[in-house]
């Protein structure tokens, strides 16, 4: 069986390669069927709202597909300080997605076997 998996995007349009290369490690890994939570922060933390964000990288899947593929099979977080500094509520999320701080992100990346990955 496959260890957790948890990925942390810290950019979303402002660095779109960097961005894309964390959402597609953490897609692929649903894919492969490990157990993944998708941690978005920063400017990264417009991708857990419904409006999305978008961003054209050639060729690269849609960030709003990747994040639907996470969501689909596994979590997806929005750090608390990143909401509220971008006005961003649980009424903003997508279905699925939650806002959760520090305490949540150490008690994952602490797990047993946990694999941490930051982009």
């Amino acid at each position: 069986m496959a260890r957790p998996l948890v990925v942390k995007v810290t950019c979303g349009s402002d660095d779109p390669e960097r961005s894309n290369q964390g959402l597609t490690v953490a897609a692929a890994a649903v894919a492969a069927g490990a157990e993944v939570s998708l941690w978005l922060t920063g400017e990264a933390a417009w991708l857990g709202t419904a409006a999305g964000l978008s961003f054209e990288l050639p060729h690269a899947a849609a960030p709003t597909d990747l994040v639907g593929a996470v969501l689909a099979a596994g979590q997806v977080t929005v750090c608390t300080q990143c909401a509220a500094r971008r006005g961003i509520t649980d009424a903003d999320l997508r279905p699925g997605a939650r806002i959760a701080g520090a305490a949540a992100y150490v008690e994952e990346v602490l797990a047993p076997d946990a694999q941490a990955l930051v982009y």
